[in-house]
């Protein structure tokens, strides 16, 4: 399993950045790997069992997952996205802070099958994408969400 886990703060309200996290639509503009996001059930505000089907690259190669959002509070998000090679989980923490909201990004990468063969070989990948993340979300956050 590759694990990845990064906190940054970013100058917004918790609950403004907690709706627009919840959408998981809006991976294409603060996932570095991700091409195309696409919710799958319902309209409106994202509850616990909407689903988004996601194509990212990753190494050069185009992937798809399926992610549902696992659970959702004021102060947490759980995504689980799934495909045949793969399962990933990432946890999102928010904490107000005096200067906006503190997040953390956590995920978990589940690899089944032979490609669990490759798991010590991706790992330096992911933690470049984590590292990325730390500039992207932010990035995003404050283009896309109100002070």
């Amino acid at each position: 399993m590759v694990h990845v886990r990064r906190s940054f703060t970013v100058p917004r309200p918790l609950p403004a950045v907690n709706a627009y996290l919840a959408d998981f639509a809006n991976a294409v503009d603060w996932d570095p790997g991700t091409q195309e996001c696409a919710r799958t059930n319902g309209t409106g505000t994202p509850t616990e069992g909407a689903t988004w089907h996601n194509v990212s690259e990753f190494r050069g190669r185009s992937t798809e997952l399926e992610y549902r959002l696992d659970h959702r509070s004021e102060d947490r998000l759980t995504f689980i996205g799934t495909n045949k090679t793969a399962t990933s989980t990432d946890d999102i923490t928010l904490r107000p802070t005096p200067e906006g909201t503190e997040i953390t990004y956590d995920a978990n990468i589940q690899f089944h099958g032979l490609a669990r063969l490759a798991d010590p070989f991706l790992r330096g990948e992911f933690e470049r994408l984590g590292d990325e993340i730390t500039h992207t979300m932010p990035d995003a956050i404050r283009a896309h969400v109100p002070d």
